[in-house]
């Protein structure tokens, strides 16, 4: 396995252990005796905790190194999402959610800037193939989990095996992780411990907000809504998830070719459309299949647009890259935790639908927003 590998599996085993706990929602919500508003509440606790490791994770990152913190970030929130249903009670559970949260972001940083770092290493794109792991991460964990759902086994049997599973496979392969050496000529991290946007990463942090949030809301509440509008079955309501993270995941591992042949605005807003697309497709879907089809479309244009304003991010110059890495993820991973919960307040209060109308406007903003792409140019040789 090649040293930038191992740093694409930590992307893949935080998201299967995150997808396996989201595609099993509807059981948790059930488990819990939550309305969608109340679980959209036990989510922000995560959100919150995200937040924080992203916001003040930087200098023990940068301090620690990329191997004891991909022990400590996936396996801390591995084990934080496989205890969220032993718990007794949504209460019980939030503290939990809270600190797997603050691995989660912390892992966010940890990953991105080593493959920022691989990408100066080997003098190509890797980025949006690095973000394709989390995607198939996530398509893996969500078809298991639509599986195990219709056959009816417990979400706590689900969950401990899926951490077994990263436990064992982790431990093989973190244990061969080498910090990389920085970029030639970057910033160091100097005064910057804790990590803030600045107004000149906002319109990045736009542009790799709005794709995260239609992620999120098809990730989350995709399941519940083939539940609640076509009545569909466990499995049928679980390929929701499953569909959208197939798509993701594809577009993920072949877009940095077309970012090398077209360029990174060209291809941001051609994804933005087709994201556009599939939400307007998923919100006024007649029929199940129809929806499945949205969620598909949803995916392909939701695949490379956050790992181009990171890329980006990275390569402003302006401060040490793990910094603006660490602050564009403030605000995308914010809307990424965040943004479904408050969806389930539209969802519940204007029905399910609605929910994915309210992401339309947030990914023309982006749409709008594209030109900062053409303004930072990413040196990856």
């Amino acid at each position: 396995m090649q040293p930038h590998q191992r740093i694409f599996f930590i992307q893949f085993a935080v998201a299967f252990m995150l997808g396996a706990l989201l595609s099993r929602l509807p059981d948790l919500q059930a488990r819990f005796a939550l309305s969608e508003g109340q679980l959209g509440i036990l989510l922000v606790s995560m959100s919150s905790g995200v937040l924080f490791g992203l916001t003040f994770s930087v200098p023990v990152i940068e301090r620690f190194g990329a191997r004891t913190m991909a022990f400590l970030t996936v396996f801390g929130a591995s084990t934080g999402f496989a205890l969220v249903p032993w718990m007794p009670s949504a209460v019980a559970a939030a503290p939990v959610l809270f600190v797997a949260g603050i691995l989660t972001g912390a892992f966010e940083i940890n990953a991105n800037i080593e493959t920022d770092r691989h990408e100066a290493r080997l003098g190509r794109r890797i980025m949006s193939r690095a973000h394709g792991m989390w995607s198939t991460g996530f398509f893996i964990t969500a078809l298991v989990g639509a599986i195990m759902r219709q056959a009816t086994i417990p979400v706590e049997i689900h969950m401990a095996l899926a951490l077994a599973l990263i436990l064992i496979s982790g431990t093989i392969i973190f244990t061969q992780i080498q910090t990389a050496p920085r970029r030639d000529n970057t910033p160091k991290i100097g005064k910057h411990l804790i990590a803030l946007p600045t107004l000149g990463l906002l319109p990045l942090c736009l542009i790799g907000a709005a794709p995260l949030l239609a992620e999120g809301s098809s990730v989350d509440w995709s399941a519940i809504y083939m539940r609640d509008v076509f009545a569909a079955s466990p499995f049928v309501g679980g390929l929701g998830v499953t569909i959208f993270s197939l798509m993701i995941a594809i577009g993920r591992l072949v877009m940095d070719k077309f970012v090398d042949r077209f360029d990174a605005l060209a291809v941001a807003r051609s994804l933005l459309l087709i994201t556009a697309a599939g939400l307007v497709m998923v919100a006024t879907a007649p029929h199940a299949v129809v929806a499945l089809a949205g969620f598909a479309l949803t995916g392909i244009g939701c695949s490379a647009v956050y790992p181009l304003a990171i890329s980006a991010a990275a390569g402003r110059g302006d401060r040490a890259p793990s910094v603006n890495v660490a602050a564009l993820g403030q605000t995308t991973f914010l809307v990424f935790f965040a943004g479904p919960p408050l969806l389930g307040f539209v969802a519940e209060y204007f029905g399910v639908r609605c929910s994915y109308w309210t992401v339309v406007p947030v990914v023309a903003a982006a749409l709008i927003s594209s030109r900062a792409l053409a303004k930072t140019r990413v040196r990856v040789a």
